[in-house]
């Protein structure tokens, strides 16, 4: 009989993580904080949202064409600054508009370190992102992840399923050996739809709580 002794080997062999709201402090949080900073009116930018983001979305809205590539950061400021309106009454600056909107998008320490701890352990780490531009902190990403995919520099985004074929070509593993983490519902769904392990990501100690039930103790 084998040693009943050694741990189990884990379940995948990769570990795919959503940036916003994942790898920093959440949506909720710093978005809000900049509504707050800008008195943006929440209720016009919460109807934006959900004509330009929900699960009925045309495919052809702004926010589709920015996480593509199709659009440019300040063609995308216009058309959102246009829409915001403010409860003073200002006009909204459209000029780096992405810039303030995502400035308390900080790093979440809980998270690097999880990864950090990951990347050690011999997994294979990877972010998958869909980008309103390009703000990463790219010394922190050349640290953390061994492949990066960012939406608007392949022409694709989540939730389609090609982009989480397209990930996991540049791994190198099966969908079965790799585990994904996202903030939004329906990116979840889309890669359990084409084989991954996937689970929403609320914080990081459920996401570590989530790993070691595939096998991966962090």
């Amino acid at each position: 009989m084998g040693d009943s002794t050694l741990p189990p080997q884990p379940e995948v062999d990769a570990l795919v993580f959503d940036w916003g709201g994942v790898m920093t402090v959440s949506v909720p949080e710093f978005v809000g904080a900049w509504m707050h900073a800008e008195a943006i009116d929440r209720d016009v930018y919460g109807r934006i949202m959900r004509e330009w983001l929900s699960r009925d979305a045309l495919p052809d809205n702004p926010v589709f064409r920015l996480e593509t590539g199709e659009l440019t950061v300040p063609e995308f400021e216009r058309l959102l600054a246009a829409e915001l309106i403010t409860t003073t009454g200002t006009a909204v600056n459209g000029d780096g508009l992405l810039k303030r909107m995502f400035g308390g998008a900080t790093p979440d320490p809980a998270m690097v370190e999880l990864v950090r701890k990951a990347r050690a352990a011999g997994l294979h780490t990877a972010l998958l992102s869909n980008s309103w531009g390009e703000g990463y902190p790219k010394d922190l990403l050349l640290e953390l992840f061994d492949t990066v995919v960012i939406s608007g520099r392949i022409g694709l985004r989540k939730p389609d399923e090609r982009i989480y074929h397209h990930t996991l070509e540049r791994i190198g593993v099966p969908a079965g050996r790799a585990v994904f983490f996202d903030d939004a519902p329906i990116n979840v769904e889309a890669a359990q739809a084409v084989g991954m392990h996937a689970l929403r990501h609320t914080s990081a100690d459920a996401t570590r709580a989530h790993l070691a039930t595939l096998g991966v103790n962090l």
